[in-house]
């Protein structure tokens, strides 16, 4: 199953982010899917910068990217190691006005979600102290230190929503631009990240663009399937390291080419055998983009005719409504590893997608 390719190239950076400005001009949403190494944390900067060029603004975009988790950093110089915790760095503007926002209960709506800690923040110190049980000024893990940020981020956005007025400490704010939120934690928390930042774009709708770019197909296909109704563009960009080109690919009139994409990770998941209980998730999304390409709206069109067609379509239902664990992925036991085998290979043998030719830039 090939696809039919729209390209543009660049040939320095600023062209291409012009483009993508130009294109929220009549668009809600631009979505991209990247491969890490392609300079999606370089593309964001040059989107903020971008705003500080223009006539009479200082700045427009609140980010999310690997700069914003260096924003909070560990004193971890301490005597008889207590009393751990959590340094702001209060001279970056993402702190606008922190002191006068009182941000717990926005943080503590989005964090609760995926995590079972409490947390103080100290205004006056610009420090954060973690809790757990009865247990005070914990060291908490990477993932849980991750998820905090994010759920830290998205208390901020919440915020420049609800200021309808735009009067408030983030009038200033005109875009978002989110890279890889789960760009460290473990993959199963695709889903539900996905789907709690969309639920919170929808209403930014008319107030706030967004640029949103991804290495992880599972977040990406979620966010295109969620946002697919309002105004949108949605992209692949790939990178000639050897150039430095940047070549622009809308999948906008080929929408399988995210999917396509995943179908290279749930290939390496098989080569590598390292087959967890989400990617029953993945196989199961393709599926149903598959089958409505086709013009069904069951997923079983897919396998229709295949043997054990009956076993494959129960295993589907069953095995991609599991829960997901936030911190600890789950590997399937063997004979589910073994069925998800078989309908990945049936599929693919029944349905060409065209992967190698696609993906020959990843290597």
């Amino acid at each position: 199953m090939s696809t039919q390719k729209k390209l543009w190239t660049y040939k320095k950076l600023p062209n291409l982010i012009t483009r993508l400005r130009d294109d929220l001009n009549d668009k809600d949403f631009v979505l991209i899917y990247a491969y890490n190494g392609t300079g999606k944390t370089r593309m964001s900067m040059e989107v903020k910068e971008k705003g500080k060029k223009k006539q009479g603004v200082n700045r427009d975009t609140l980010y999310f990217n690997a700069f914003t988790e260096d924003l909070f950093h560990w004193n971890n110089d301490l005597e008889n190691d207590t009393h751990r915790h959590l340094i702001i760095n209060e001279d970056s503007m993402f702190f606008s006005g922190f002191k006068e926002l009182a941000l717990e209960r926005k943080i503590s709506n989005y964090l609760w979600r995926y995590a079972d800690f409490n947390f103080i923040i100290d205004y006056e110190a610009w420090t954060i102290i973690f809790s757990k049980n009865d247990d005070d000024h914990i060291k908490i893990s990477r993932g849980e230190e991750n998820i905090f940020i994010w759920s830290f981020f998205l208390a901020i956005c919440q915020l420049v929503i609800d200021d309808t007025e735009g009067v408030g400490t983030y009038n200033w704010v005109k875009y978002f631009y989110i890279d890889d939120p789960i760009s460290s934690l473990d993959d199963n928390n695709a889903i539900a990240v996905a789907s709690d930042l969309a639920s919170l774009l929808k209403d930014s709708v008319g107030k706030v663009k967004t640029v949103i770019s991804s290495h992880h197909g599972l977040f990406f296909n979620v966010m295109v399937n969620e946002l697919k109704k309002k105004k949108h563009k949605r992209y692949f960009l790939h990178r000639d390291r050897n150039s430095d080109t940047y070549t622009l690919q809308a999948t906008d009139e080929t929408p399988f080419f995210h999917h396509v994409a995943t179908l290279s990770e749930l290939q390496e998941a098989v080569k590598s055998n390292k087959i967890y209980t989400h990617h029953f998730n993945m196989l199961r999304s393709i599926l149903e983009k598959t089958a409505t390409f086709f013009g069904s709206d069951d997923f079983s069109y897919c396998i229709n005719g295949i043997e054990d067609e009956a076993l494959y379509a129960r295993a589907l239902n069953l095995l991609s409504h599991g829960k997901h664990s936030v911190y600890e992925p789950r590997e399937m036991v063997e004979d589910n590893k073994e069925l998800f085998k078989e309908i990945l290979s049936k599929f693919l043998n029944q349905y060409k997608f065209d992967l190698p030719n696609i993906f020959e830039q990843e290597g």
